[in-house]
């Protein structure tokens, strides 16, 4: 029989658990459990004899493939798929899919959330600002960019976007502003909200030079992945402009010398929260499971990311 493994360090919640494995059994498959695992040696069992693994942070690479001898498909419940090693699952003949838009909505209203409580000076009864009127710039428009931007034109704010992958005319017709270079995104918008992958291109790409061309008073928000930060450049710009302030649900490596140096102006979640929520876990469960039903019993591969 057919065996989908259900692997999560940080587990579905129930119903998503539940939901999957309906849709599993309905299929005529097993379900096999794995949550909460400490060891890594707990997963390279749990893989040895599983067709397909549903994954969320967990990282999959050479030794989980090595000891999957069965599998043929990885999904990674969520949009970023950077903890799973894509050449060594094409070097074992393994399809790996991510569930892109499932979590969008979660992570853009973490970040409106995250700027609100800055506006606001995260609560402490001194007196803010609004959002209104604002210049959002977003930073990759994809689908969590494109809902950042649906909501901040709720609360009144001018959108701008940078995209090297979506046309000029595309950021128009969704209502935003297209900004033709990153550096120009920085230095026009009072609001960057960061939404890129992390790639050989974008690795620590969000530095001190941009961050000193940002406007007066300016905030960066970053939901997307650590790997895009300079954190040292971003510390050093954010010590030199005292009015700008950094925003994350993905605490830096720095995040004491932070809290030290910048106060208030600077704000981490204690862990990465953007698709922390029922609906996001639930629809990204049941995304993985249909697709992984859909690619044994029919081959689609529509979401594949590895080639």
């Amino acid at each position: 029989m057919t065996k989908v493994l259900i692997a999560t360090e940080k587990p579905f919640a129930a119903p998503a658990v539940a939901a999957i494995k309906d849709i599993v059994s309905k299929a005529g498959y097993e379900t096999v459990l794995l949550e909460k695992y400490t060891e890594k040696s707990q997963l390279l069992a749990a893989v040895a004899d599983v067709d397909a693994i549903i994954i969320r942070s967990d990282k999959i690479d050479k030794e989980v493939f090595d000891a999957a001898k069965n599998l043929k498909i990885v999904v990674r419940a969520g949009a970023g798929y950077d903890n799973v090693d894509l050449a060594e699952a094409t070097a074992h003949n393994v399809c790996v899919m991510n569930t892109p838009g499932q979590n969008s909505n979660a992570v853009a209203e973490l970040v409106m959330g995250l700027l609100v409580f800055n506006a606001r000076n995260q609560f402490n009864g001194k007196s803010g600002s609004e959002l209104k009127d604002k210049k959002m710039g977003i930073l990759a428009y994809g689908n969590v960019g494109r809902n950042v931007a649906r909501i901040a034109k709720g609360f009144g704010m001018e959108i701008f976007a940078y995209d090297a992958f979506v046309p000029a005319e595309a950021i128009k017709e969704s209502g935003a502003t297209p900004i033709a270079t990153v550096p120009e995104l920085f230095a026009t918008c009072d609001v960057i909200s960061l939404h890129a992958p992390a790639t050989p291109e974008t690795i620590k790409s969000i530095n001190y030079d941009l961050l000193m061309k940002m406007p007066k008073d300016a905030v960066l928000i970053n939901s997307a992945r650590k790997e895009i930060i300079d954190e040292e450049g971003v510390l050093k710009a954010l010590t030199e402009r005292t009015d700008l302030r950094y925003l994350t649900d993905i605490m830096p490596a720095n995040h004491e010398a932070m809290v030290a140096a910048l106060g208030d102006r600077y704000f981490s979640t204690p862990k990465k929260m953007g698709a922390q929520t029922g609906e996001a876990n639930n629809n990204a469960g049941i995304a993985a499971a249909n697709q992984i039903v859909d690619f044994i019993a029919n081959g689609v591969e529509k979401f594949r990311v590895n080639k």
